[in-house]
């Protein structure tokens, strides 16, 4: 018979090993006992599976639910069914949980301990399986969590009424996981795990910090998936990542791209059916999704995020998200997520004080709280976390096809003192002010990614002049393939929202980019973090009338796509929208019917025609042996003028006029060798809304005349606030 406190224990959720006193045992008389914990049950019986035969009813031991029956001479363990008849008069027959041993390897819960597990979400969270064979297979779900600070941990949800007496895991020593099979659970089977802490207080219901899909908001509970199958890159991706293709990124929110007319999301099959298409057609190369891991709260974007392995269910399941990448790839567009290893919401059924203590996060709030965003900080020196984010980022690219991550708010990672005053931050431990966990967080995640996933890339958001970001981390880089330009972007646009007769005192904001230009391999971002928060759209920076406007904006897109640098541009921009992003509302895409938007559109989509089928372009984007200035010190006239290059020697002639006035019989100094230009984008052209001013369609002759120390130049007409691309004819 069970102690008095065996049996408080289990009634009371509060058993250090279920295991050793749940399911079948030896009762130490040649026979075995069988017990069950089965609150709401009215009737059990156990059942042979050899034979479908009852062979014992059990007994209430305790009024809470605690059922036990004897069976002499049956001396060894056989494969049973519990038969239960339930309160509500219904009745079913289920596998015992406690019939099954671990399941987890000692080889698993060695790597995971040490954090050098490449894929713990094949080890942790919710996995559907099939348990023996023929009569006795059983299906079921294989739960398992890293919670070492837990007392007890139990999974609840649907298929035990919530209830942390039912399911009770096993605990596996010293690795800190817990794990338990639950026969008869299914996919799109709601649960969490209840956690009962150091000092006996049960915590808030936790999700499932590998949960590969979640409840929509505002429910909270995790859903079990199955682990989506690995997808290499599809022949052709490897290529067109690479850092000498073309890369031109449309960066979108998805809950704002297009909406039904009721304001509700469009799932992933509308939106396979729409924006690939959309996103070919005006010739961007890759689509980048504002985070689409798993949030609370819409108004963070995505940005705030609790699910790093789920795919938000604001549009629909996982494996929708699996067929939208599959369209964008058959349109021949990559797939780049945002993804946010920064910091973490608090939200109580979140990764905050998971168990108790400062598990994920650092716990002096010193290091692991970020007050410009009221979120947690990883705690980056644990092996554990580590292998948590890694284990993510290598999850969308290998399980789902992605083409690469974005990797929000690098800079705030990068450094201890980030956002704070003195005395607000603790140093590392050297006495500095760089995170060392971190960046070895973020190398250790490049080189995983790469070894892995060839062909994938990573971009890093990063706004500091921290050194290597996209240098190769053997040469004492941090492995980015690519990094954000913030100095670029903050630079060029103070420029342009100045009026056209001012600008002749800040033409170092334009040609100040090229002294760091090849110091990484940027990308050029126009993103939304430049179109929020009161700053109004790209259109409304610009200065002065309608048409103004409109003009400033075509020139500065023919400067951006011109420019060393792969391109990013935010939704909307493209078809010049006129107010600020609203996350809450589709963007205003009747404005498109309008001709200055269409326009606008139409040069975008032209700019991204020329940029990729021309190599002068974007071969060298990250290399000095690709440009070259013309004209650079014209600060009166507001004129720019550079030379782009491939390593083959194909050339090409980006030519900018950023004040209204036009310029006749402008001679601009060319390269030798080559006697005849053409005009391949016009940002004035009456195409794209503009007053038509330019060189037509007819070919310019080199002539032997010196200009811009060159032997040889052309005769141009600049037209007014208007970028030129010009290519040998």
């Amino acid at each position: 018979m069970l102690s008095d406190h065996d049996v408080n224990a289990l009634v009371a959720a509060r058993h250090p090993d279920p295991f050793a006193v749940l399911g079948l045992h030896a009762d130490g008389a040649g026979g075995l006992v069988v017990r069950a914990l089965l609150p709401q049950a009215d009737a059990v019986a156990v059942i042979d599976v050899a034979n479908g035969q009852p062979v014992a009813t059990l007994q209430r031991i305790h009024a809470d639910g605690l059922w036990q029956a004897a069976l002499p001479g049956r001396g060894e363990r056989f494969d049973h069914r519990l038969r239960v008849g339930w309160s509500d008069g219904s009745e079913g027959q289920y596998a015992d949980a406690y019939a099954y041993g671990p399941l987890i390897g000692d080889a698993d819960l060695h790597y995971l301990a040490e954090g050098r597990h490449l894929r713990p979400y094949e080890v942790l969270g919710a996995h559907p399986m099939v348990l023996g064979e023929g009569l006795h297979a059983v299906a079921g779900v294989r739960f398992a969590l890293w919670a070492p600070n837990a007392m007890r941990i139990s999974v609840v949800g649907d298929f035990n009424g919530w209830d942390g007496r039912r399911h009770m895991m096993r605990s596996r020593g010293g690795s800190g996981i817990w794990e338990l099979f639950i026969p008869h659970v299914s996919e799109g089977d709601r649960y969490k795990f209840e956690l009962l802490q150091r000092g006996g207080a049960v915590l808030p219901l936790k999700c499932d910090p590998f949960a590969h899909a979640a409840q929509l908001r505002p429910d909270t509970a995790s859903q079990v998936a199955a682990l989506p199958p690995a997808r290499p890159l599809p022949p052709g991706r490897a290529a067109a990542n690479q850092r000498s293709a073309p890369i031109s990124i449309y960066e979108v929110h998805l809950g704002s791209w297009r909406r039904h007319p009721d304001g509700a999301f469009h799932d992933w099959d509308t939106l396979a059916a729409a924006l690939p298409a959309y996103v070919a057609e005006q010739g961007f190369t890759h689509v980048e999704l504002l985070p689409i891991t798993e949030h609370p709260f819409d108004g963070s974007w995505g940005y705030q995020t609790l699910g790093l392995y789920a795919p938000t269910s604001r549009f629909g399941s996982p494996a929708g998200f699996e067929r939208f990448v599959a369209a964008c790839h058959a349109q021949g567009v990559g797939v780049l997520l945002d993804w946010v290893p920064a910091h973490f919401p608090s939200d109580e059924h979140g990764l905050a004080k998971f168990d108790g203590t400062a598990l994920y996060e650092y716990a002096d709030p010193r290091e692991g709280f970020h007050q410009d965003w009221d979120t947690l900080i990883y705690n980056f020196g644990r092996h554990e976390v580590r292998n948590f984010l890694i284990g993510s980022a290598l999850y969308w690219i290998e399980r789902f096809g992605a083409d690469g991550l974005r990797v929000d708010a690098v800079a705030s990672m990068l450094y201890r003192d980030y956002s704070r005053a003195h005395g607000e931050w603790l140093p590392n431990v050297h006495g500095g002010r760089e995170n060392l966990e971190a960046i070895h967080l973020l190398k250790r995640a490049n080189e995983v990614i790469g070894a892995e996933c060839p062909g994938a890339f990573t971009i890093a958001e990063e706004s500091t002049a921290f050194p290597g970001v996209s240098a190769p981390t053997f040469a004492g880089g941090l492995g980015f393939h690519f990094k954000w330009n913030m100095g670029w972007m903050h630079d060029t646009l103070k420029y342009m929202a100045e009026d056209p007769v001012h600008r002749r005192w800040h033409h170092d904001k334009m040609r100040f980019g090229m002294v760091y230009a090849f110091s990484e391999n940027f990308v050029l971002p126009l993103s939304h973090d430049e179109v929020v928060h009161g700053k109004g759209s790209l259109l409304g920076k610009m200065p002065g009338d309608d048409w103004q406007r409109f003009a400033n904006l075509r020139a500065y897109y023919g400067f951006m796509w011109g420019h060393p640098g792969k391109k990013l541009l935010f939704m909307g921009q493209e078809f010049a929208q006129p107010t600020e992003w609203n996350h809450d509302a589709e963007l205003p895409w009747a404005l498109t019917g309008d001709p200055r938007h269409a326009g606008v559109q139409r040069l975008v989509r032209d700019l991204n025609r020329v940029y990729r089928g021309t190599p002068a372009l974007h071969r060298l984007d990250h290399d000095a042996a690709g440009f070259d200035w013309i004209a650079v010190d014209e600060a009166e006239t507001s004129v720019f003028a550079w030379i782009r290059r491939d390593e083959n020697g194909s050339v090409a002639l980006v030519v900018c006029n950023f004040t209204p006035v036009p310029r006749h019989d402008y001679r601009l100094g060319v390269p030798p060798g080559i006697g005849q230009w053409r005009e391949a984008i016009n940002t004035d052209s009456a195409w794209y809304g503009g007053s038509n001013v330019g060189n037509g369609s007819h070919s310019l002759r080199t002539e032997g005349r010196a200009a811009h120390g060159r032997e040889q130049s052309v005769l141009l007409t600049l037209p007014p606030l208007a970028t030129l691309i010009l290519l040998p004819s």
